[in-house]
């Protein structure tokens, strides 16, 4: 087994842990980039939880971008392309149905890693009517040094191609606005995404997004949040003690 894909099952199994409630039974996916040419993806029907290196499928990224910008095609086209796009075509094994964002995610926003949850917390804030009016500032600092100055809002999209277009010109749209790429995305009345350069990066932001979650749900429950200024996001986002303790963080295993 390769390096890369030792370290995606590891992080895999630690988000589908049951005790972080990140996911259950065959919920969340996720992925890493294997080669210049390929990624490793969790095959469909899969549980986080438990899952060894079988329990992913290795895809030729071209064809699947190329899927994107095709016209409309059956979902059972896109089943048979994505399948065809697998580097063992003939296997019983099956990407999984949100492949397509994820190699967005591994392209246009340049991660390595990608983590695809549901948690509870997340959730329960993505499935009200004020979803994106709630996630629309930030509350501490530990947040933005982890999560970013702020995440990627996508409006509910049915998921596949859809989604993966959405997602792609959310994140470009990101890209422009703050000169890099996002770390986390949130999906309306779906879950999250977080975009890692290493398998742990995407286990701190998974992480810190479910405490700001909670801390926003409790906030909420005493009256509103008081998210952060613009100035003072900016301030954490630039100062050189927290970019120094990104780096420490980014040396540690959660």
């Amino acid at each position: 087994m390769s390096e890369i894909l030792m370290q995606l099952v590891m992080m895999s199994n630690q988000l589908g842990n049951p005790q972080n409630d990140y996911v259950i039974l065959g919920e969340g996916n996720s992925s890493a980039r294997a080669d210049e040419a390929t990624f490793w993806v969790k095959a469909s029907g899969t549980s986080l939880n438990g899952i060894d290196e079988s329990g992913f499928v290795q895809v030729r990224l071209e064809p699947v971008l190329s899927l994107i910008d095709a016209p409309a095609l059956s979902d059972t086209a896109v089943t048979d392309a994505l399948q065809s796009a697998t580097i063992n075509a003939s296997s019983q094994v099956r990407p999984s149905v949100e492949t397509t964002f994820h190699a967005v995610a591994l392209t246009t926003a340049e991660a390595q890693f990608v983590g695809h949850t549901h948690p509870t917390a997340v959730n329960s804030i993505l499935c009200s009517q004020k979803a994106e009016e709630a996630f629309s500032g930030r509350l501490f600092p530990d947040e933005i040094v982890v999560c970013g100055p702020a995440p990627v809002f996508v409006p509910y999209t049915d998921p596949g191609i859809p989604l993966a277009k959405v997602i792609r010109d959310k994140i470009m749209v990101y890209q422009d606005g703050y000169g890099r790429s996002p770390k986390l995305i949130l999906m309306q009345n779906h879950g999250m995404i977080a975009l890692g350069q290493t398998a742990d990066e995407v286990l701190r932001i998974t992480a810190m997004a479910v405490k700001a979650a909670r801390i926003l749900l409790g906030a909420y429950t005493i009256g509103a949040p008081r998210f952060l200024t613009p100035a003072d996001v900016a301030r954490i986002d630039t100062r050189p003690d927290e970019h120094f303790r990104q780096r420490i963080l980014a040396q540690r295993k959660i």
